[in-house]
């Protein structure tokens, strides 16, 4: 088959959502599929065309000014129609079968593009963003339930700790959210086959998103090829000597960074706790460890090799989000390098964690802080649940399960074109 998958992100600058793609795209390739990959890149100008790993990737640069708002109508109003006709032109000029878009800026116009030309769409799904303006269901800086649904009155409380003091300017733009939103869930329902990365996002969508009460969705996690990612990862020396412990990721109120330190000290930590990531806490997380007995080190972000070495070699993995996590990529690579993994039980977690057997789930940061302590002082129970976690690594998350569950789904809808 021909698959043309527009993507928001893709190697080697990315997060999870690129890398999740690039194994997707890299086990399509493997089993005989020609890939057309496409990158909307936002704030950048004209188009080009990139290498990696073989493959060739199309960006598209559009305007997209850093002024809340402004930039998400630049994203995705303005964006979707020219996306759309772009690739639409790709699929009659490729000869395409299927168009598979990734995120909350592709999905959508891939639909379009599919549906304009006669072919398949297929979208995955890995957050909120058809759900939540925001992505995040987070409608408060403080400790709290998830938001219930994207009403006017909810719309309210979160604009209000995203825009400070001016919040009541931002009310106005409350119809807009609402229409945005509603917008990319029609698109969204749109498509052929919706693929969800957790059971947790699948039910979610199907609760939040009524417009998608008649549309396929299948439950597919995101991919890691375990054995590449192994061999990758016994190449790279430790990154220091000794034990550690690690946090992995952005520096932000929705992956529960805030909790850090906290955690640290009632875990009775004496253990360097090593922070590889960025974002809008940092400074306050730096002026906490100052005034904190334990040794915690900022690191910003990484290149991929430091980052997987960090991983490969550290004790104990501590994942303290309080956002409802869609399918960690983060929490994937660490199970199938057999890392101990401490982690709050949100979102679509208990997908990788299984408590007592692939690591250990908490419900508080206080409990998880205990779960860190009694992890540091049980050597045996980090080996136990490291070897846990990498066995289920292996069963679920593997490269090629994955990819062959994608091709069934491709398989299924191309048959069904060309025989009606």
């Amino acid at each position: 088959m021909r698959i043309l998958i527009p993507t928001d992100a893709f190697p080697p600058n990315c997060g999870g959502s690129g890398w999740s793609t690039y194994e997707l795209a890299r086990g399509l390739r493997s089993r005989g599929h020609e890939i057309v990959l496409v990158q909307p890149k936002p704030g950048s100008d004209g188009a080009r065309t990139r290498e990696y790993d073989g493959f060739s990737i199309a960006e598209m640069g559009f305007a997209a000014p850093d002024v809340p708002y402004l930039r998400n109508y630049m994203k995705s109003e303005r964006l979707f129609p020219r996306l759309a006709s772009m690739l639409a032109h790709i699929v009659q000029r490729e000869r395409i079968d299927v168009v598979h878009g990734q995120h909350v800026m592709t999905c959508v116009p891939a639909v379009e593009a599919a549906h304009r030309c006669g072919v398949p769409a297929v979208c995955t799904v890995r957050d909120y963003w058809p759900v939540c303006y925001w992505s995040d269901l987070i409608h408060t800086r403080e400790e709290a339930a998830l938001c219930p649904a994207c009403s006017a009155g909810m719309m309210t409380q979160c604009i209000r700790p995203r825009s400070g003091k001016a919040w009541p300017l931002a009310l106005p733009m409350i119809p807009y959210m609402q229409a945005n939103l509603a917008r990319k869930r029609q698109g969204l329902a749109a498509a052929d086959v919706v693929i969800a990365v957790s059971s947790t996002i699948a039910r979610d969508l199907l609760a939040r998103a009524p417009e998608l009460a008649k549309t396929r969705l299948e439950i597919i996690p995101n991919a890691v090829d375990v054995s590449a990612f192994r061999a990758r990862a016994a190449t790279l020396e430790p990154p220091i000597a000794g034990t550690y412990a690690l946090y992995l990721g952005k520096l932000a109120p929705n992956k529960g960074t805030a909790h850090l330190i906290r955690i640290a000290e009632r875990a009775a930590l004496d253990w360097p706790l090593t922070v590889v990531g960025d974002g809008p806490e940092r400074a306050a997380l730096e002026a906490d460890a100052a005034r904190s007995s334990r040794d915690i080190r900022f690191l910003g972000w990484l290149d991929r090799d430091d980052t997987i070495a960090w991983l490969r070699h550290a004790s104990i993995l501590i994942f303290p989000s309080r956002g409802p996590e869609s399918l960690s990529r983060v929490l994937i690579e660490a199970s199938a390098l057999g890392v101990p993994i401490a982690a709050m039980n949100t979102g679509g977690t208990p997908d990788i964690i299984k408590h007592e057997v692939t690591g250990l789930l908490s419900n508080t940061p206080d409990a998880l802080a205990d779960d860190v302590r009694r992890m540091r002082a049980d050597e045996g129970l980090r080996a136990r649940l490291g070897a846990g976690a990498a066995a289920h690594a292996e069963r679920t998350f593997d490269a090629r399960s994955v990819v062959e569950r994608v091709e069934s789904v491709y398989l299924s809808l191309v048959g069904s074109a060309r025989s009606a």
